[in-house]
């Protein structure tokens, strides 16, 4: 009997740990690649998370880009000036750039978003954050703003080669995002259900 379970068991395991692959590769293969047009959406969120994400953000909105801006997760020893200064920010930045210092990690960045879109009566957004962070911001956002238009405006950070992901650092980065981003189906399924899921999200 015991023999018979054990080749069995061992079909069961090859075939979670390939099946597990498989999604790997398909997330890493499907990450979102920066829009060849400048999307247009009513206002633009930035994720906290290093000075590209900021630069892009801050540029779009310079240019005209949506009637705000949220910048979510700020650390609290921030100030509008700081940022403004290391984002070449210009007069738009000054009168309507928002900083929330609240959010501690992606699903607080999203709560973070969805009270500010719904003070401001926002239906559309334009998403910025990196791009291997993107697939996890954007179920997050839909799961607490599923009336939003959300328009994914993708970055690659510094010192991330996305074209060889299959090196050593960029490998780990994309495995550990990749199971926040499993996780982030069993948090929105809960959060479906009413229960929150803040406790068990990840930065």
């Amino acid at each position: 009997m015991k023999r018979s379970i054990l080749p069995r068991l061992l079909q069961v395991v090859a075939g979670v740990v390939a099946l597990y692959a498989a999604g790997f590769l398909l997330f890493v293969g499907t990450l979102p690649a920066k829009p060849s047009k400048t999307p247009r959406a009513d206002a633009i969120v930035e994720l906290t998370g290093g000075d590209a994400r900021l630069d892009a953000a801050v540029a779009l909105f310079e240019n005209g880009t949506g009637k705000r801006l949220l910048i979510t997760g700020v650390n609290k020893a921030s100030t509008k000036q700081e940022l403004k200064r290391i984002s070449s920010g210009g007069p738009r930045f000054d009168c309507c750039a928002d900083l929330g210092y609240d959010a501690e990690d992606t699903y607080g960045n999203a709560e973070e978003a969805a009270g500010w879109t719904a003070r401001h009566h926002y239906k559309s957004l334009i998403v910025v954050t990196a791009s291997y962070h993107m697939p996890r911001s954007l179920r997050l956002f839909h799961s607490l703003m599923p009336g939003v238009r959300l328009l994914p405006y993708p970055v690659e950070p510094d010192g991330v080669d996305m074209s060889a992901w299959w090196r050593p650092g960029t490998l780990h980065l994309l495995h550990n995002e990749y199971l926040k981003y499993v996780a982030s189906f069993v948090m929105t399924a809960v959060d479906e259900h009413g229960d929150g899921g803040k406790s068990a999200s990840a930065a």
